[in-house]
């Protein structure tokens, strides 16, 4: 089937601002049919580009979580939970499916990390009750350890097997 043979013939035109769903459908619908000269350029260029800065924070947000919960690990040792070393090797997961999904992010993870250690250490003083002077101005983790840095649980029990990685 050619292109022009799939064309929608009567595809009702919904706005971008009355319903971005459908729209959105609509506008599938007009590239796979080749209907380029009815496709709204403008907000799917703009739509194209919030795909990326939605890569970028959801990233972000990850590497957040895991920032946090180290902070508390190494400023709060009595209080460590299961539900941190959880929340560690979940969001570690989520950080290493979104580079293999987006591998571009790679070159940009520093500064995502320092985005996301600036509000970790915002929140890490909101949950513990600590100054948040007590926590590094600047990042005291690189990427490895915050992929990679060992977190055992039970705590300081010297079993290989229950080391979060």
């Amino acid at each position: 089937m050619t292109a022009s043979n799939r064309a929608p013939q009567k595809l009702k035109a919904t706005r971008y601002e009355d319903d971005v769903h459908a729209w959105a459908q609509e506008q599938v619908h007009l590239l796979q049919a080749g209907a380029w000269a009815r496709l709204d350029i403008e907000h799917i260029a703009d739509e194209i580009a919030d795909v990326g800065r939605s890569e970028r924070h959801a990233l972000t947000s990850a590497l957040c979580v895991i920032l946090l919960n180290l902070l508390k690990w190494d400023h709060q040792p009595t209080r460590r939970s299961r539900s941190w070393v959880t929340s560690i090797r979940t969001q570690r997961s989520i950080v290493a499916e979104r580079l293999e999904d987006s591998p571009s992010l790679k070159s940009q993870i520093q500064a995502l990390i320092d985005r996301a250690y600036h509000r970790a250490r915002i929140e890490a003083a909101g949950e513990t009750g600590l100054d948040e002077g007590a926590f590094p101005p600047v990042c005291p983790y690189d990427f490895t350890a915050i992929m990679t840095r060992p977190i055992p649980w039970p705590p300081n029990d010297g079993d290989a097997r229950s080391t979060c990685r």
